[in-house]
C-alpha cells in the first residue's frame, strides 16, 4: 500500500531578499500573477483524495486560487523562530551575527528562542507519516518553501544539514510516496503547462 504526497510551494509574498522568519504577509501582486499564470498545470492536483495547507496566508490563497479548497494544517506551519520572526535573515545576522552562525550549524540550536531545525523536521515528518493510507491515496499539500525542504530531509532520511542545500522555488511541485517511516522521492515531472513557469 503506497501513499502519494505531492508537495507545492506557496506562491511568493515578497522578492527573495525580502522574505522574513515565520512571514505571515498575504500574496503581493507578483504572486497572484505568478498562480495565474501557472494554474493549467497545477489544477491537476485538485483531484487529489485530501488537500491541505499550511496555515499562512500565502498557502491558504495559493491553495484556494488553485483551486484545491484546502484544509489547514498546524503541523505544517513554519518553523518558529522566535524571537526572529518577522526579521529577514540578514536582519537577524545584523543583530545577532554569532547566534545566526550557530543556528544555521547546529540543527538542535535554538539561539533565537523559538523551535530547532531537528524539531522543525521532526514535526513535519510526523504529520507526513500520520497521513490516511489507502493504497493509491493521493494527498496535495500547499506549503512554505521551508516546510518541504524539511519534508524533503525527513523523507530521504537525510542529515539535518541537508535542509540548507534544498532549493524549493514558489509554485513548484514534489511529490514523495510510500508510506509512515518509508518514503521515496518521485520526480516525475509537472505537466507542460506547469513546467513553462
Amino acid at each position: 500500500m503506497a501513499l502519494r504526497v505531492t508537495f507545492v510551494a506557496a506562491a511568493r509574498s515578497s522578492p527573495l531578499l525580502a522574505e522574513r522568519f515565520d512571514d505571515d504577509r498575504p500574496l503581493d501582486q507578483a504572486g497572484w500573477d505568478e498562480v495565474q499564470h501557472i494554474a493549467p498545470g497545477l489544477l491537476p492536483l485538485a483531484a487529489a483524495d485530501l488537500r491541505y495547507c499550511s496555515p499562512t496566508p500565502r498557502s491558504r490563497a495559493t491553495g484556494d486560487a488553485l483551486g484545491y479548497a484546502p484544509l489547514v494544517q498546524l503541523a505544517l506551519r513554519d518553523c518558529d523562530m522566535g524571537r526572529w520572526r518577522g526579521l529577514t535573515l540578514g536582519e537577524a545576522m545584523a543583530r545577532e551575527p554569532q547566534a545566526v552562525d550557530a543556528w544555521l550549524t547546529d540543527p538542535r540550536g535554538t539561539p533565537h528562542g523559538g523551535e530547532s531545525l531537528l524539531t522543525f523536521i521532526s514535526r513535519v515528518g510526523g504529520w507526513l507519516d500520520t497521513r490516511p493510507l489507502e493504497d493509491g491515496c493521493r494527498v496535495v499539500a500547499v506549503a512554505e518553501p521551508s516546510v518541504i525542504r524539511a519534508a524533503l530531509v525527513y523523507a530521504l532520511k537525510a542529515p539535518p544539514s541537508t535542509y540548507w542545500n534544498i532549493d524549493v522555488r514558489p509554485l513548484s511541485a514534489v511529490t514523495v510516496t510510500g508510506r509512515g517511516g518509508r518514503w521515496n522521492l518521485c520526480l516525475d515531472g509537472l505537466p507542460a503547462q506547469a513546467s513553462r513557469a
